[in-house]
């Protein structure tokens, strides 16, 4: 019994001295607070890799997954190169065994995987990297911008973090699938939620559900005593890390907070927006819904997306109608070219998605002729020659 305890003792001594080296690691590299050096000292993904490692230390600790012995597959949980830069955020009891038991792929799953790659692109080149250079303009020149060209870029600004961000999920989900590995998915139609909580389901799942579960529980199971309070504050705690986690400066802090207070709030409400449902009917609640959750996003990103809190709260109380000169100024400085293609990527994308909902729309184009398979492959490589945007635009989240 006092052998057991011992060991007890010292697996939850090794267990906090690493999950405390793996923070104060990020830590510092994150922001390179000796040095004032993040852009030289910060080493790509390591935020991503350091959530699998804390992922990998709890989940041998809570003896839910039995520590790995081989050195490369460990190497490759951690490192593995599609995913290590921006996620997907892998637990070790999905991702360990696929490594454990390599073995040659399936033509279909490489077919499939291509396709997944080809709709990352089409988002990435297509719609995102023709938005930014006017989201972009206006973001980095606030006080210059006008009150309508605000208005457009606070509202398009959540499209084009999507594209962004799920074109990058969808690459290396597809690039995994080359090698027979399958990645969880990140993004499920997250513009359809009709409310933030729902929303956190869907945006960014393996990071929403990597908080929720070794961030958001321990909190919740430990202030529950305090009762709604306490899980308030958990929430709200959670959320202000979150926000945190993404950078320095009190814009992000206020990100996060913005979200948890969003939630509490719907919990709070949760009768009156029932009462409301009964009223206005199911499609007509469902659109308001939707809107109402998509205006509370774009709202709290720009926090996200700008410098400072005067900028922040600059761009909120200069949104408006007016413009400087002529209504042109609703297209942020973009040619009509990046603007068709854009929007014409959009409507494609929101219909994909709607259809795909539903059905695999890959596995499905995999079952049709091999004479209207290619014509498809053809014509996807042609219109992404022709209308993508291929340059230097980075991903936004490798920035984190």
């Amino acid at each position: 019994m006092e052998r057991a305890q011992q060991r007890g003792g010292q697996a939850r001594t090794a267990y906090w001295t690493g999950i405390a080296a793996l923070l104060l690691l990020w830590t510092g590299f994150r922001h390179s607070w000796w040095m004032g050096q993040t852009s030289i000292l910060f080493p790509l993904g390591i935020s991503f890799y350091t959530f699998q490692a804390v992922a990998y230390l709890t989940e041998i600790y809570w003896k839910e997954e039995k520590a790995e012995h081989s050195l490369p597959a460990f190497l490759l949980y951690m490192l593995l190169f599609m995913k290590f830069l921006s996620g997907p955020i892998e637990r070790p009891a999905d991702l360990l065994p696929q490594i454990r038991e390599m073995r040659p792929v399936p033509y279909r799953m490489m077919t499939y995987g291509l396709l997944t790659i080809a709709v990352g692109l089409v988002k990435k080149l297509m719609q995102a990297d023709h938005l930014a250079p006017g989201i972009d303009s206006v973001f980095d020149s606030v006080r210059t911008a006008s009150g309508v060209q605000l208005l457009m870029a606070g509202l398009l600004y959540p499209v084009e973090l999507y594209a962004d961000f799920s074109g990058y999920t969808d690459i290396a989900i597809g690039c995994a699938m080359l090698f027979g590995i399958r990645l969880s998915p990140n993004f499920d139609r997250p513009f359809t939620a009709q409310t933030t909580a729902d929303f956190w389901r869907r945006w960014h799942m393996s990071l929403s559900f990597w908080v929720r579960d070794y961030l958001y529980m321990p909190l919740a199971s430990f202030t529950r005593r305090w009762g709604t309070s306490g899980l308030t504050l958990s929430l709200l705690v959670t959320f202000i890390l979150l926000g945190v986690w993404h950078g320095t400066g009190w814009t992000f802090a206020v990100y996060g907070l913005i979200q948890g207070v969003f939630i509490v709030w719907e919990n709070k409400t949760q009768r009156l927006r029932e009462a409301a449902h009964q009223r206005m009917g199911d499609r007509l609640f469902s659109i308001c819904s939707i809107v109402r959750t998509y205006l509370i996003f774009a709202f709290s990103l720009v926090f996200f997306r700008t410098k400072t809190m005067d900028d922040a709260l600059y761009f909120l109380s200069h949104i408006s109608f007016r413009t400087h000169l002529t209504w042109k100024e609703l297209n942020l400085g973009l040619s009509d070219h990046a603007l068709i293609v854009a929007g014409s990527t959009l409507l494609l994308m929101l219909a994909y998605e709607h259809f795909a909902a539903r059905k695999d729309l890959l596995h499905a184009l995999q079952e049709k002729p091999v004479w209207l398979r290619w014509a498809i492959y053809y014509a996807i490589v042609i219109v992404l020659f022709a209308y993508g945007k291929i340059g230097t635009e980075n991903f936004i989240y490798l920035q984190f």
